[in-house]
Protein backbone atom coordinates (compact mmCIF):
# COMPACT_ATOMS: atom_id res chain seq x y z
CA UNK A 1 0.00 0.00 0.00
CA UNK A 2 2.78 2.25 0.82
CA UNK A 3 4.52 1.56 -2.11
CA UNK A 4 1.74 2.59 -3.96
CA UNK A 5 0.82 5.51 -2.74
CA UNK A 6 4.79 6.37 -3.40
CA UNK A 7 4.07 5.45 -7.13
CA UNK A 8 0.85 7.63 -7.24
CA UNK A 9 3.03 10.28 -6.27
CA UNK A 10 5.50 9.85 -8.48
CA UNK A 11 3.30 10.16 -11.20
CA UNK A 12 1.92 13.63 -9.96
CA UNK A 13 5.14 14.88 -9.82
CA UNK A 14 5.96 14.11 -12.99
CA UNK A 15 2.70 14.92 -14.62
CA UNK A 16 3.25 18.31 -12.92
CA UNK A 17 6.97 18.23 -13.90
CA UNK A 18 5.97 18.28 -17.66
CA UNK A 19 3.59 21.12 -17.04
CA UNK A 20 5.99 23.15 -15.03
CA UNK A 21 10.49 23.47 -14.97
CA UNK A 22 10.45 21.14 -11.67
CA UNK A 23 14.26 20.66 -10.07
CA UNK A 24 14.84 17.54 -8.19
CA UNK A 25 17.32 16.68 -5.91
CA UNK A 26 18.71 13.73 -3.25
CA UNK A 27 20.44 13.98 0.00
CA UNK A 28 22.00 10.39 1.72
CA UNK A 29 19.79 10.93 4.97
CA UNK A 30 21.20 7.90 6.69
CA UNK A 31 25.16 9.76 6.13
CA UNK A 32 23.81 12.79 7.78
CA UNK A 33 22.46 11.77 11.31
CA UNK A 34 25.13 8.89 11.46
CA UNK A 35 27.90 11.20 11.04
CA UNK A 36 26.13 14.42 12.68
CA UNK A 37 28.73 15.38 15.54
CA UNK A 38 26.13 15.15 18.07
CA UNK A 39 25.65 11.28 17.27
CA UNK A 40 28.90 10.71 18.61
CA UNK A 41 27.94 11.72 21.91
CA UNK A 42 24.69 10.65 21.83
CA UNK A 43 25.90 6.72 20.97
CA UNK A 44 28.65 7.21 23.94
CA UNK A 45 25.78 7.99 26.52
CA UNK A 46 23.84 4.82 24.89
CA UNK A 47 26.64 2.85 25.04
CA UNK A 48 27.42 3.91 29.08
CA UNK A 49 23.58 3.65 29.82
CA UNK A 50 23.51 0.21 28.30
CA UNK A 51 26.72 -0.99 29.87
CA UNK A 52 25.35 0.02 33.15
CA UNK A 53 22.30 -1.73 32.83
CA UNK A 54 24.83 -5.17 32.11
CA UNK A 55 26.80 -4.27 35.07
CA UNK A 56 23.95 -4.65 36.84
CA UNK A 57 22.62 -7.74 35.51
CA UNK A 58 26.36 -9.64 35.99
CA UNK A 59 26.07 -8.65 39.59
CA UNK A 60 22.38 -10.20 40.05
CA UNK A 61 23.76 -13.34 37.78
CA UNK A 62 26.58 -14.11 40.51
CA UNK A 63 24.07 -13.96 43.42
CA UNK A 64 21.82 -16.24 41.42
CA UNK A 65 24.40 -18.40 40.87
CA UNK A 66 25.54 -18.52 44.26
CA UNK A 67 22.01 -18.94 45.43
CA UNK A 68 22.00 -22.06 43.08
CA UNK A 69 25.50 -23.58 44.53
CA UNK A 70 24.00 -22.86 48.25
CA UNK A 71 20.73 -24.36 47.45
CA UNK A 72 21.86 -27.80 45.83
CA UNK A 73 25.40 -27.71 48.64
CA UNK A 74 22.37 -27.34 51.54
CA UNK A 75 20.16 -30.00 49.60
CA UNK A 76 23.91 -32.61 49.51
CA UNK A 77 24.67 -32.24 53.22
CA UNK A 78 20.47 -32.27 54.46
CA UNK A 79 18.53 -34.33 51.85
CA UNK A 80 15.62 -34.18 54.27
CA UNK A 81 15.42 -30.22 54.77
CA UNK A 82 12.58 -28.93 56.37
CA UNK A 83 10.21 -27.96 53.74
CA UNK A 84 9.52 -24.53 54.58
CA UNK A 85 13.47 -24.08 54.15
CA UNK A 86 13.67 -25.23 51.19
CA UNK A 87 10.99 -23.39 49.94
CA UNK A 88 12.56 -20.27 51.09
CA UNK A 89 15.93 -21.06 48.95
CA UNK A 90 13.68 -21.57 46.16
CA UNK A 91 11.85 -18.60 46.70
CA UNK A 92 15.00 -16.77 47.05
CA UNK A 93 15.82 -17.92 43.85
CA UNK A 94 12.87 -17.51 41.86
CA UNK A 95 13.01 -13.74 43.15
CA UNK A 96 16.70 -13.04 41.48
CA UNK A 97 15.44 -14.87 38.37
CA UNK A 98 12.63 -12.36 38.52
CA UNK A 99 14.98 -9.27 39.05
CA UNK A 100 16.86 -9.72 36.41
CA UNK A 101 13.69 -10.73 33.53
CA UNK A 102 12.47 -6.74 35.63
CA UNK A 103 16.06 -5.35 35.24
CA UNK A 104 16.53 -6.75 31.91
CA UNK A 105 12.82 -5.15 30.37
CA UNK A 106 13.33 -2.01 32.03
CA UNK A 107 16.61 -1.43 30.72
CA UNK A 108 16.02 -1.89 27.14
CA UNK A 109 12.73 0.07 27.56
CA UNK A 110 14.68 3.06 28.92
CA UNK A 111 17.86 2.79 27.02
CA UNK A 112 14.68 2.65 23.76
CA UNK A 113 13.58 6.53 25.41
CA UNK A 114 16.83 7.39 25.83
CA UNK A 115 17.38 6.97 22.19
CA UNK A 116 14.90 8.46 20.94
CA UNK A 117 15.77 11.62 23.49
CA UNK A 118 19.02 11.49 21.88
CA UNK A 119 18.17 11.10 18.18
CA UNK A 120 15.32 13.52 18.10
CA UNK A 121 17.40 16.96 17.86
CA UNK A 122 19.66 15.33 15.73
CA UNK A 123 17.12 13.95 12.83
CA UNK A 124 15.36 17.80 13.45
CA UNK A 125 18.81 19.32 12.59
CA UNK A 126 19.24 16.94 9.43
CA UNK A 127 15.74 17.89 8.39
CA UNK A 128 15.85 21.70 8.91
CA UNK A 129 19.55 21.63 6.91
CA UNK A 130 18.10 19.53 4.55
CA UNK A 131 14.60 22.01 3.95
CA UNK A 132 16.82 25.04 4.00
CA UNK A 133 19.02 24.10 1.26
CA UNK A 134 16.23 22.69 -0.88
CA UNK A 135 13.97 25.97 -0.27
CA UNK A 136 17.50 28.12 -1.10
CA UNK A 137 18.16 26.11 -4.10
CA UNK A 138 14.16 25.88 -5.25
CA UNK A 139 13.88 22.36 -5.42
CA UNK A 140 10.59 20.84 -5.66
CA UNK A 141 11.16 17.40 -4.12
CA UNK A 142 13.97 16.02 -1.81
CA UNK A 143 14.28 11.97 -2.31
CA UNK A 144 16.03 10.10 0.16
CA UNK A 145 18.87 8.10 -1.74
CA UNK A 146 18.59 4.69 0.11
CA UNK A 147 14.93 4.79 -0.71
CA UNK A 148 15.08 5.27 -4.35
CA UNK A 149 15.86 2.26 -6.87
CA UNK A 150 17.12 4.61 -9.26
CA UNK A 151 18.23 8.04 -9.67
CA UNK A 152 19.52 9.93 -12.70
CA UNK A 153 22.00 11.94 -11.17
CA UNK A 154 22.14 14.17 -14.65
CA UNK A 155 18.79 14.53 -14.21
CA UNK A 156 18.87 15.16 -9.64
CA UNK A 157 21.34 17.57 -7.50
CA UNK A 158 23.33 15.45 -4.77
CA UNK A 159 22.28 17.55 -1.50
CA UNK A 160 24.12 15.49 0.48
CA UNK A 161 28.05 17.52 0.02
CA UNK A 162 26.01 20.64 1.22
CA UNK A 163 24.06 18.90 4.33
CA UNK A 164 27.16 18.07 5.74
CA UNK A 165 29.00 21.55 5.27
CA UNK A 166 25.87 22.81 6.71
CA UNK A 167 26.02 20.47 9.52
CA UNK A 168 29.84 20.81 10.40
CA UNK A 169 30.38 17.12 8.97
CA UNK A 170 34.40 16.96 8.42
CA UNK A 171 34.77 16.63 4.77
CA UNK A 172 36.96 13.19 5.56
CA UNK A 173 34.68 11.39 7.67
CA UNK A 174 32.21 8.44 6.37
CA UNK A 175 30.19 5.85 6.92
CA UNK A 176 32.67 3.88 6.61
CA UNK A 177 35.24 5.30 8.64
CA UNK A 178 32.48 5.72 11.47
CA UNK A 179 32.40 2.10 10.91
CA UNK A 180 35.84 1.87 11.47
CA UNK A 181 35.87 3.49 14.35
CA UNK A 182 32.73 1.81 16.24
CA UNK A 183 34.22 -1.71 15.58
CA UNK A 184 37.95 -0.23 17.20
CA UNK A 185 35.92 0.82 19.60
CA UNK A 186 33.89 -2.45 20.38
CA UNK A 187 37.02 -4.11 20.12
CA UNK A 188 38.87 -2.13 22.84
CA UNK A 189 35.94 -2.30 25.15
CA UNK A 190 36.01 -6.08 24.70
CA UNK A 191 39.76 -6.27 25.22
CA UNK A 192 39.17 -4.33 28.41
CA UNK A 193 36.92 -6.32 29.82
CA UNK A 194 38.99 -9.82 29.28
Amino acid sequence: MKRLLVIAAMAAVCFAASAQNVKFAYVNYEELVQLHPSMDDAREVLQNTAQTYQDELMAMNKEYQDKIAAYQDAMKKNPDMPASIRERKEKEIMDIEQRMQDTQAEGQQYIQQKQQQLYAPIYADAQEAVTKIAKEGGYTLVFEQNGILYIDPAQCDNLTPKARKALNIPDDRTLESLQAELQAKAAAAQAQAQ
